[in-house]
């Protein structure tokens, strides 16, 4: 279940509203429970995941996703595994830490775990939205945005790509106003 925190400390954890919320901002936030889950809990648990299970747990994911490709134009996608034993975490952290933009929309189903993403809507105020296991965030491109990740250091996420470049962070230097 999502959660976003407005800039006046109130919360919004309708999905409704919180998509009505970021609406300004061209993003899509959905909930999607197909029950995929279900066919692997041990690797959604399993702090690790071989490549073999990373393709299969992929090749699972688009083939009742596949409607989210065609949608948006999606050439592929993969599965990014953080956990606190990741290679490059603080890089990661770092990277995505920062406000900045992308000249590519950010496509992400979340499989578990936690992000947090906080936006710049176009008052310049700020909102920060936290999206947990089965929700699904598009952020179009050119969306000032910055991503956390939650105290435990443990999610797996299917990206989706249009362009590899696309997804390379534009960094912006707008500070966080607050932090969940």
């Amino acid at each position: 279940m999502a959660f976003l925190l407005l800039d006046d400390g109130t919360t919004e954890s309708d999905l409704s509203a919180i998509a009505h919320e970021l609406e300004p901002l061209g993003i899509k936030l959905r909930h999607y429970d197909p029950g995929t889950s279900l066919l692997f809990p041990e690797l959604m648990e399993q702090e690790t995941v071989t490549d073999v299970e990373k393709r299969h747990i992929v090749g699972l994911h688009n083939s009742v996703f596949e409607f989210l490709q065609q949608e948006n134009g999606y050439l592929w996608s993969d599965l990014l595994n953080i956990h606190p034993g990741s290679p490059n975490l603080e890089t990661w952290m770092a990277t995505y830490g920062r406000y900045h933009t992308h000249n590519a929309a950010e496509a992400i189903y979340l499989l578990a775990g936690e992000i947090t993403y906080g936006f710049v809507k176009p008052d310049r105020t700020q909102v920060q939205l936290l999206i947990t296991s089965q929700d699904y965030l598009h952020i179009p491109a050119g969306v000032e945005h910055w991503c956390s990740f939650s105290a435990s250091l443990h999610f797996k996420v299917i990206r989706y790509f249009t362009t590899v470049e696309g997804w390379m962070p534009i960094y912006t230097g707008t500070h966080q106003q607050f932090k969940i």
